[in-house]
């Protein structure tokens, strides 16, 4: 199944064109959306950490709709990356831990919508289940980006 994956039209054309810019392309469209997630991700948790407490919570509660736009992006150019290389890729441990710890920072995001955003007054404070979650957070999007990297350069 990976082979036949591999060896597409579509995984032919992402590393054959005759375009310099269709594998790039796609690349970087998905170290955007890393970022892009990753980021929102990281203002979240350190203000549920206690970092910039003249930010209103409530206020960054508009960044889950940008977290969820760019892991789309993120899924669909991933996608994309392993057809293009899944003989190699799916066999590979780093490659399904990096799937797993993605899978738990998208899940500790949505329990702290749940818990934390749900509220609707200002101000509040902030429990220490909230806090526990930002941490699992923050570990868990560091280590992905690292299982991500190691898959690039290392695997």
């Amino acid at each position: 199944m990976l082979a036949s994956l591999e060896q597409t039209a579509f995984s032919t054309w992402l590393l054959s064109s005759q375009s310099i810019w269709v594998y790039p392309t796609v690349l970087t469209l998905h170290t955007f959306g890393m970022m892009v997630l990753v980021g929102a991700a990281l203002m979240i948790d350190l203000r549920l950490l206690g970092f910039a407490r003249a930010v209103p919570l409530q206020s960054l509660k508009r960044l889950f709709r940008i977290m969820w736009g760019a892991f789309a992006l993120n899924a669909f150019t991933g996608s994309m990356l392993f057809i293009a290389d899944a003989v190699r890729r799916g066999p590979q441990l780093i490659f399904w831990t990096k799937l797993a710890l993605v899978g738990i920072g998208l899940a500790t995001a949505v329990m702290i919508k749940r818990g934390s955003f749900n509220k609707a007054a200002e101000p509040m404070i902030i429990s220490g289940a909230a806090k526990r979650l930002a941490v699992v957070s923050l570990l868990a999007w560091s280590a992905a980006i690292t299982a991500g990297r190691l898959l690039a350069y290392v695997g």
